[in-house]
């Protein structure tokens, strides 16, 4: 993939250096065609000394001469970076927006500038096992869109939607999928705690659990319920188990949990900070 010119990214987070770092060392991109733009000088050495990218401090000049800029700055910060780069970016340029909840219609009406792709990467991305939603505006071209597709495969797997509405669910469901992950892994590991195993046991019992898991799904592809089926045996602990979970709401409070995350997303888009619905 040939960029005449940078890539200049807007925020230099942790999922704007996962970027980088998969282009440079997985997709084989240059360096020097990676530009990270942020207020933190610190921040941006120590990117420039790990990766040997350029940096700076002004996002108009990272912007205004860059074949992709990359929106990677936090919601709360986003409406103040359009307003700074309005006007700035080159017609033949594309935005790719990570920011959580921003629209492309508010992306691109505050910036002026029609060809916008949003996005939606999940933390594993920062190892190279992401999966990203992604969506682009109608004016994109085929061409715009093959280049935001290299990008993202860079850190992962990358998924395209028609609809924006899409990326609502997957910022609920994927993006926000591994705090779940994560929270449940906590729990399993706790309650072998509790039944007397040193942490570090629990921890590695549960890690290659849940890395088993995926590994046998991955080589089987059967349905999820049968697999699940096949480690129940009627009147054996995984039933026992099962009927605590079931007991427990266990499906239910997942289900609550993602629609609340899908619902924040809307909320976020619509530049609520606050709000949360109540439950019944």
């Amino acid at each position: 993939m040939v960029f005449e010119r940078k890539i200049a990214f807007i925020g230099p987070g942790v999922m704007a250096e996962a970027m980088a770092a998969g282009l440079i060392q997985k997709a084989g991109l240059s360096p020097a065609k990676i530009l990270m733009s942020g207020p933190h000088s610190e921040r941006l050495e120590k990117l420039a000394e790990r990766y040997g990218v350029s940096t700076t401090t002004n996002n108009c000049e990272a912007a205004s001469d860059a074949s992709v800029v990359v929106l990677s700055v936090k919601p709360q910060s986003l409406p103040g970076v359009v307003k700074e780069l309005h006007g700035v970016i080159l017609q033949d340029a594309i935005v790719l927006s990570i920011v959580a909840g921003a629209r492309m219609n508010n992306i691109s009406s505050g910036l002026d500038h029609r060809n916008v792709v949003r996005a939606m990467p999940n933390t594993p991305a920062q190892v190279g096992a992401g999966i990203t939603v992604w969506t682009a505006t109608p004016s994109t071209t085929p061409a715009q869109r093959e280049q935001a597709q290299f990008i993202l495969e860079a850190f992962g797997q990358q998924l395209f939607v028609e609809k924006e509405k899409y990326l609502d669910m997957a910022t609920a469901l994927s993006g926000t999928g591994p705090a779940y992950v994560f929270l449940f892994m906590e729990s399993m590991i706790d309650a072998g705690v509790h039944l007397g195993f040193p942490r570090r046991i629990s921890e590695k019992l549960v890690i290659e659990t849940v890395k088993g898991s995926v590994a046998y799904y991955e080589r089987n592809q059967h349905h999820i319920a049968h697999l699940r089926n096949q480690v129940t045996s009627p009147g054996g602990t995984s039933a026992e188990a099962l009927y605590y979970l079931e007991k427990a709401g266990f499906r239910t409070a997942i289900s609550r949990a993602i629609w609340a995350a899908y619902e924040r997303s809307i909320q976020l888009g619509e530049g609520k900070k606050r709000g949360m619905k109540e439950q019944d």
